[in-house]
């Protein structure tokens, strides 16, 4: 009796918006949140620091906040970052609007002004002067799916609630604005435990589905070299094992597009490679492109995945299935069908039919090994990528910064379990070092290997000191050859040119010898060699930075070829009036 008398008053003790705020991000599966303080956010941090599920990761920037937030939720399916209002609010801006092309549940909290200050036309800091302190909220409309302005304890629940379950339903950011006068105040729709959360599944129009189902099974099954082809959607969809078990029932050959990959495994014995058009991985563009029907689950075609809008694929040969639409050939096109229910359905329709894994494998000839070098000769990448290959484990995620690692990265085998995460559609330079400090923090059990070019890295280069002092262990190889090298490949000029740093020295500056921080500065094999050995032994527990110095025109092929054809897209002459 006693326990159930504490249990009603317990319920009847009023809670605060702090407190509720910081237990549902809890329940969602946030452990870390990303932050800047600034005065309108201060109070509110105190609640969330507060909790004891939650750590507070303060960032040097928002813009790496945001950044970080992105790659937690890559890791752990939902992130959160904290600023405050305007000049933090559209700091972060810019990596929200990454989090929103690349369908990442990020919850955005802003502290914005009290609450007695809305509706008075007084002027506040933080602003462009004016007595509207909507600014912030317009530029977020446009790159979250809903938009939250908490400026009243009546509905403030039902706001917080509403906004982190749509960021979870639509897989994309969400604004939440919390007025500084609120968080400690307590309010009866506050109860001291949040209710737990509810999400109704999403469910397919079972007759669509079968008729989905019927008509693309009987393209198929006619169909004499049919391929299948996982796209980045698979993600947001959540159907990444419906693929699998897709793919195993019917036998057809498996590529990526190169947004996909580390969404499919790679170790599976169907799988080709990267479907890239041109620049494809050998021997898989020509069986994807010279098939007489294509399944693509998932894709995004823009101008950089279609390399300058260059790929052979005819829409009458080919299935798209989105994560809630399947439209096959010139012929129908199924809603409210979504994409594991539609795949789980047609592998059990589909005839086997391993005819192209057949002709893959009677073209297929194994990578050549780097040309041999001679003693301390500098270094080239595809040595260097060829040790990293090495690296790599179930144990290890790898994170390719926009650039030429997109390219080598993107050739790399991935093992069982290994992690892959780039940024391909909103192509942000710099979002790696903060994806990295997110990615890191969310997923513990693995060692990230980081690639990153040195114009990338002095976008966003100071997080390094919160990855030192979270004590994480990230491999980060700083890839310096001089400069913007991809942009160099689109279109040449001394803006591609940035000055070079030391920048081994630099982050032995941001560790000051307080952290667990590593160094080394390599020119040849023998050094690189040197150092794998060194981060992966006895520096295993250390952040361990390997600068490694490449000539400026030392590139992968395939951004050669790449670069040409986007450069030849994007200078497309005005169509005549």
């Amino acid at each position: 009796m006693e326990d159930g008398r504490a249990s009603r008053l317990n319920r009847r003790v009023a809670g605060t918006l702090g407190r509720h705020l910081a237990r549902r991000l809890v329940q969602i599966g946030v452990r870390d949140v990303f932050s800047v303080p600034g005065d309108f956010n201060l109070t509110l941090l105190d609640h969330l620091i507060a909790e004891p599920e939650l750590n507070l990761v303060g960032c040097c920037n928002e813009l790496n906040a945001g950044y970080a937030a992105d790659g937690y939720a890559r890791a752990r399916g939902v992130g959160a970052c904290v600023v405050t209002f305007t000049v933090g609010g559209l700091s972060v801006i810019n990596a929200i609007a990454g989090s929103y092309s690349e369908n990442l549940p990020i919850i955005c909290i802003v502290g914005g002004p009290n609450s007695n200050d809305y509706g008075t036309n007084r002027i506040l800091h933080h602003t462009i002067g004016l007595p509207d302190f909507s600014q912030e909220l317009r530029c977020f409309q446009t790159v979250t799916c809903y938009q939250a302005v908490v400026n009243n304890l009546d509905d403030a629940h039902e706001l917080i609630d509403t906004a982190i379950s749509t960021a979870l339903k639509e897989c994309k950011p969400v604004y939440i604005s919390v007025s500084c006068n609120l968080p400690a105040i307590p309010h009866p729709t506050f109860a001291p435990e949040p209710v737990p959360y509810f999400l109704a599944p999403h469910m397919s129009n079972q007759m669509v589905l079968e008729a989905a189902v019927e008509e693309t099974a009987e393209f198929l099954n006619k169909a004499v070299k049919p391929v299948l082809v996982a796209g980045p959607k698979l993600r947001v969809a959540k159907a990444q094992k419906a693929f699998v078990e897709a793919a195993n029932a019917c036998g057809y050959p498996i590529a990526i597009m190169p947004s996909a990959k580390g969404l499919v495994p790679e170790h599976h014995s169907h799988f080709i490679g990267t479907y890239w058009g041109a620049v494809s991985t050998n021997f898989c563009g020509e069986i994807v492109e010279s098939a007489d029907a294509y399944v693509f689950v998932g894709p995004i075609f823009n101008d950089y995945s279609s390399v300058g809008y260059s790929l052979l694929i005819k829409k009458e040969k080919a299935v798209f299935v989105q994560p809630n639409r399947v439209t096959v050939g010139n012929g129908p096109s199924f809603g409210w069908v979504f994409m594991a229910d539609f795949l789980t359905a047609l592998g059990q329709k589909l005839r086997k039919n391993t005819t192209a894994l057949e002709n893959y494998r009677r073209i297929f000839v194994p990578p050549c090994l780097p040309l041999k070098r001679e003693n301390n000769e500098p270094l080239r990448v595809n040595i260097l990528f060829k040790h990293i290959q090495d690296m790599l484990s179930g144990d290890t995620a790898v994170i390719a910064e926009t650039g030429d690692s997109w390219f080598n990265c993107q050739k790399l085998r991935l093992p069982e379990n290994c992690g892959y995460e780039f940024q391909m559609q909103y192509g942000s330079i710099g979002w790696s070092v903060g994806a990295t400090l997110g990615y890191a923090q969310a997923a513990k059990n693995k060692r990230v290997i980081a690639c990153i070019g040195d114009g990338s890295f002095q976008v966003t280069a100071q997080d390094i000191s919160t990855m030192i002092r979270c004590g994480q262990r990230s491999i980060i190889f700083l890839i310096n050859n001089g400069g913007y090298t991809i942009e160099v490949e689109i279109h040449d000029g001394p803006y591609n040119v940035i000055k070079n740093w030391n920048y081994t020295g630099f982050v032995d500056a941001i560790n000051n010898g307080e952290g667990g921080c590593w160094t080394s500065k390599v020119r040849t094999e023998e050094e690189l060699e040197d150092a794998i050995s060194k981060a992966t032994g006895e520096q295993k527990d250390s952040l361990c930075f390997i600068e490694v110095m490449v000539h400026k025109d030392d590139t992968s092929k395939e951004l050669l070829e790449w670069g040409s054809r986007v450069s030849t897209a994007n200078s497309r002459p005005p169509n005549p009036q």
